[in-house]
């Protein structure tokens, strides 16, 4: 009970260090409060007030149909102007689309001669031009389709698709983003609370005060890890509840009891990786660089920003080592679907395996440090 009460008293020190830490403590209420919902409202959903300029050499029915077809919000009132313009318009960015259609246009759809509509796309905006590309020939495609049903019929298709989309049925791009922000920021945060922890110690020379007391270095480094994970479980809890569910009313189809319970076993791995990390670094801007070249592949490898299956081979397996690609895919399958413990156990088993690795080898190093130090 002595060990028990030891790391209890440490872990109490750890937080009325991390109180009085002004950039920290706004560091956390950022992440889990204003970067949630700048990450869930910041990009637009959809294409939105996509500027575009139609050249309408035909000047027909049709032309005319497909013009009054682009309107707000995906796209800006269209601009007409003529084929000199485009090439001006384009390099000063004043519009990412131009479509031409040429001249008759709609004398040449109907004797079936295949006529062919120019779309000019500014790509230096990629997503939106890419967007913006399929829109647009959903457009012109649908509207030509509707004026040759009105004048000559159409075979019915043969086949019907009935799309249903499962999850997220609006697809509401503040859904992911949200929720994947989080799931992001648990990671990031407990790998810098308790990096930042152990490099304070060692900068402000409080170090050598625990070498001198009767406690062991098990004890001082899982105090940091309970006292730091705590805090960024409770900052989670916080950005569920008040920031997802309350603010941006996303909701949550899942125990958040549940997830919160597989983001303390992650947070376990994490923040081992932090000490680890901190016993490496020996200064802050060294901790820095190395968050760099850690926090940046456990985030873009680990499934949340791409799927798995579209990585190469070796990288899909190379990253199965890694507790965030076990920890984002039981906080998808929890919060987006709704899965229980009996659908996501072999997650919580591989972040228990994985977390007690990392502990094991953060504690060696810890270890080795400390006795230099002494």
């Amino acid at each position: 009970m002595e060990h028990v009460f030891n790391i209890f008293r440490l872990g109490i020190k750890e937080l009325r260090s991390l109180l009085r830490d002004p950039m920290m403590l706004m560091l956390i209420v950022y992440a889990f409060s204003l970067d949630v919902y700048v990450a869930a409202t910041g990009i637009p959903e959809t294409l939105y007030k996509a500027p575009i300029a139609i050249v309408d050499e035909d000047q027909s029915p049709l032309s005319n149909r497909i013009t009054s077809a682009f309107y707000p919000p995906h796209f800006t009132r269209p601009a007409m102007v003529g084929l000199h313009e485009v090439d001006k318009g384009m390099d000063s960015g004043s519009y990412t689309f131009a479509l031409d259609i040429p001249p008759d246009f709609q004398r040449d759809m109907l004797a079936n001669r295949h006529p062919t509509i120019q779309l000019n796309v500014d790509a230096t905006s990629m997503t939106q031009a890419f967007t913006g590309g399929g829109y647009i020939q959903q457009i012109v495609q649908g509207e030509v389709a509707d004026f040759a049903a009105g004048t000559r019929s159409a075979a019915p298709s043969p086949v019907d698709l009935a799309l249903r989309a499962r999850f997220n049925p609006n697809l509401t791009q503040s859904w992911f983003a949200s929720l994947m922000e989080i799931i992001n920021n648990v990671t990031m945060l407990s790998i810098v609370l308790t990096g930042a922890a152990l490099i304070r110690e060692r900068e402000h020379g409080t170090i050598e005060h625990l070498l001198v007391m009767p406690i062991t270095p098990f004890e001082i480094m899982a105090s940091k890890v309970w006292a730091m994970g705590l805090v960024v479980l409770l900052a989670c809890a916080f950005a569920l509840v008040i920031v997802v569910q309350g603010t941006l009313q996303v909701p949550i189809e899942g125990s958040i009891a549940l997830f919160l319970a597989g983001a303390g076993l992650h947070l376990f791995a994490t923040t081992s990786m932090g000490i680890f990390l901190g016993t490496i670094a020996r200064s802050m801007p060294q901790f820095g660089l190395l968050m760099m070249l850690v926090l940046l592949p456990l985030q873009l490898l680990s499934g949340g920003m791409t799927p798995r299956e579209s990585m190469p081979g070796f990288v899909q397996i190379a990253m199965l080592a890694a507790p965030t690609t076990h920890f984002v895919k039981m906080a998808q399958a929890i919060l987006y679907r709704g899965a229980g413990f009996d659908v996501v156990w072999p997650q919580f088993l591989a972040i228990i395996v994985i977390g007690g690795i990392f502990f094991t080898v953060a504690l060696t190093r810890f270890r080795r440090t400390i006795s230099t130090m002494a």
